[in-house]
């Protein structure tokens, strides 16, 4: 899930940049000290959208850049637990697949890819469900939802768990096979349709009389 911030901090201006436009100046500062690290509850910082509010300069004593007090804008990416997710297949292992849903990956563990016994196929690479034949490589587009989230103190520590087993999910033309194969199935009662036969013995009754 994607969310607008605003935080009030210190943002310092090396000397080479003062006398420039300061909102340009703070918003180029603020990006790259800002854009992509990692906070638990806000989540990954995607981009500083703008510089609002700006305070006086203060000068430190041997150091001479200035700080400024400034309102920062910022965008954030944090996935939330059954929050669904649309993103690319980055890499497919034997023990799932990693997808790319905003600025971080997931793993869809190979349990949780589809609703189908499924063989790992090295030549792809990818997975083949064997009843359904659906094929899962990488670059693929998928929808898949969040089921556990562990967010640390970077990028590369933390962890997504992710599921494609649920109606809908996974590859857009599954729900065309998923369809096919339902058509192709019988309802419930539709086994012996037709007109019933009379029982044996109420046929032979009958045969007498």
């Amino acid at each position: 899930m994607y969310m607008n911030y605003m935080i009030r901090d210190t943002i310092r201006v090396p000397p080479t940049e003062l006398g420039k436009d300061m909102k340009e100046v703070l918003l180029k500062q603020a990006r790259q000290v800002y854009e992509g690290i990692m906070d638990e509850d806000t989540g990954v910082v995607v981009a500083v959208t703008a510089v609002g509010d700006i305070g006086e300069g203060k000068i430190v004593p041997g150091d001479g850049a200035a700080y400024f007090d400034a309102d920062i804008s910022f965008l954030a990416y944090k996935p939330k637990v059954q929050e669904l997710v649309e993103g690319e297949v980055t890499d497919v292992t034997e023990f799932g697949a990693f997808l790319r849903t905003g600025p971080l990956e997931g793993l869809i563990h190979v349990s949780q890819i589809m609703d189908d016994y499924i063989n790992y196929d090295a030549k792809l690479p990818g997975f083949v469900g064997r009843e359904t034949k659906k094929k899962l490589v990488s670059k693929d587009t998928v929808l898949a939802r969040v089921v556990t989230v562990s967010l640390k103190g970077t990028i590369s520590s933390s962890k997504i768990g992710l599921t494609m087993r649920q109606l809908g999910l996974g590859k857009a033309e599954w729900a065309k096979i998923d369809d096919k194969e339902k058509k192709g199935r019988p309802e419930r009662g539709e086994k012996g349709k037709g007109k019933d036969k009379e029982p044996k013995e109420k046929k032979e009754k009958n045969e007498k009389e």
